[in-house]
């Protein structure tokens, strides 16, 4: 039987290190444990964060692209932990949003920046577009579908409804491939073509297409620009 938190001497218990030490003198088990606040049956709730994010291969990205309903049937989770859990990866996504709020958006990468950890923890296709103003300043990123596991569904009038509801005199389009390679396919270059030309009736420009992958040993980036590739 593994030692309880309560059984811990008090300046070892998670809660109170971080009150004393901050949260980033904890271990990602402990951080975890925290927000499971109890364990199970002769098991502490920091042997639970283990054995969660053992299940998870060890990688946070894992365990954030779980969803709630698949974490409650791990034994000793449950639907209230399940949520805590969903709940904290969804805050932190949120946190970068917000802190990405009127970035200049002047290059691929920057945009990349912005879309990369959402990306990298998604099942399926998603489709996105960074609204920007005059400036290339963001001013909000936009979700314009979420499609299947390898295919998005994106019409123009979704993508330039959002686009005139923030005043945006441009967009940078993004999307992920979640097999992680990012070289477009025949269907990403139609649709681009598709979404410039509405784009030029609305006076509204499509600055870039970025599709954003994942990291490989022979690739020097994990994302695609079509404008890059003279595809814009």
């Amino acid at each position: 039987m593994t030692q309880l938190i309560r059984e811990m001497p008090e300046t070892e218990r998670p809660r109170e290190r971080l009150w004393r030490l901050g949260p980033e003198a904890l271990r990602t088990d402990e951080l975890i444990a925290i927000l499971l606040r109890t364990g199970t049956a002769g098991h502490s709730a920091v042997v639970l964060a283990q054995q969660l994010l053992r299940q998870h291969g060890d990688s946070l990205n894992a365990l954030a692209r779980a969803k709630a309903p698949m974490l409650a049937k791990i034994p000793g989770l449950g639907r209230t932990k399940a949520i805590q859990v969903a709940a904290a990866f969804e805050l932190a996504r949120r946190l970068v949003s917000e802190q990405q709020h009127r970035l200049d958006i002047s290059d691929p990468d920057a945009a990349a920046n912005c879309l990369r950890e959402e990306f990298r923890t998604a099942d399926r296709e998603i489709f996105r577009a960074l609204l920007l103003d005059t400036k290339n300043r963001l001013i909000h990123i936009a979700c314009i579908s979420t499609g299947t596991v390898n295919a998005s569904l994106v019409e123009p009038r979704e993508l330039f409804k959002a686009a005139i509801a923030y005043s945006a005199t441009s967009v940078i389009v993004a999307h992920n491939h979640p097999s992680g390679d990012p070289a477009p396919s025949a269907e990403d270059l139609a649709i681009t073509k598709r979404l410039v030309q509405a784009g030029e009736l609305l006076g509204i420009k499509v600055i870039d297409h970025i599709i954003i992958g994942l990291p490989a040993p022979h690739r020097p980036r994990d994302f695609v620009s079509l404008r890059e590739r003279g595809l814009i």
